[in-house]
């Protein structure tokens, strides 16, 4: 009678993917019935506006050929200068380079593992740990900076290269922590299962099932703190000794007038952050569609 039930309910059970078809029309439907201006869509073209502009007028201006706000006559004597005459401000963007790759990969992996062991394991001091970790995300940069410029100090560490690089890794953990955690939160624990059943043990689940499943977040932890970690100015000042890297240089060269230098720079970074944000995001979907 059981089995009766079971195939009658199966044959009047809706299909999921006609239920996925019927999402489909209506949001056509919805979309040809939403009206060509609204509210929405006008807050979202000044925000955008708000938001881009800036840019092209930083564009415009890398090609004008005078210092002054007067657009004269198109050319590239600032992209010359940049790329021939500017080797304080390539050396400056090099330490930039350095400093965000070293503490991302650090902060990434030290981030990654902790939110991996926090979010399974059971321990004393868990509540205590997942509350004090973002306290580096919510104070304001200048209290972190100045204690991190005291505790170096205090323990008589030399100020440069290394000591950015330990400031940046700890304002970035907890950002990696939160994305990874996220990821882990939505892991499916009978996939540790399977692999434990089919003989794994804990290294090989952690690197060969774990670590895969939950990239997507690692990733976009790590790229998070390279973002975080190239545009900070006010930790960096406080611990950079006589590093100078690209933050510092601009606020040194903007303190005498803005250079178009830094417009030509603008615009070659914004290209190269554009074409690696494309790239990420089709290796990423590749990824999510091979995982």
């Amino acid at each position: 009678m059981d089995f009766l039930i079971s195939i009658i309910m199966a044959i009047f059970r809706k299909n999921p993917h006609a239920k996925n078809e019927d999402n489909k029309h209506a949001k056509r439907n919805w979309k040809r019935r939403s009206p060509k201006f609204s509210t929405s869509k006008i807050i979202l073209a000044l925000t955008l506006a708000f938001l881009f502009i800036p840019l092209f007028v930083i564009i415009f201006y890398s090609f004008n050929e005078s210092k002054g706000s007067s657009f004269t006559r198109f050319s590239l004597v600032w992209y010359e200068e940049l790329f021939l005459h500017s080797g304080t401000l390539w050396q400056s963007l090099m330490y930039t380079a350095i400093v965000a790759l070293v503490s991302a990969s650090i902060s990434t992996i030290i981030g990654s593992l902790a939110a991996i062991g926090n979010s399974w394991y059971k321990f004393f001091g868990r509540g205590y740990i997942q509350s004090i970790s973002f306290l580096p995300m919510i104070l304001p940069e200048v209290i972190m900076g100045v204690s991190i410029l005291i505790f170096f100090s205090g323990i008589h560490m030399y100020f440069g290269l290394t000591t950015i690089i330990i400031a940046h890794t700890t304002f970035c953990l907890p950002f990696v922590y939160l994305m990874v955690t996220a990821r882990v939160d939505e892991f499916d624990y009978s996939i540790i299962e399977a692999a434990h059943d089919l003989g794994a043990n804990e290294k090989q689940t952690l690197f060969k099932v774990i670590i895969p499943a939950i990239m997507p977040g690692i990733l976009s932890g790590f790229m998070m703190s390279i973002t975080l970690s190239i545009e900070d100015f006010v930790i960096t000042s406080l611990v950079n000794g006589s590093v100078i890297t690209l933050p510092i240089y601009v606020y040194n060269m903007i303190r005498h007038g803005v250079s178009p230098v830094i417009n030509a720079l603008s615009f070659v970074l914004i290209l190269f952050i554009c074409t690696l944000t494309v790239i990420l995001r089709k290796s990423l979907k590749s990824f999510a569609a091979a995982h």
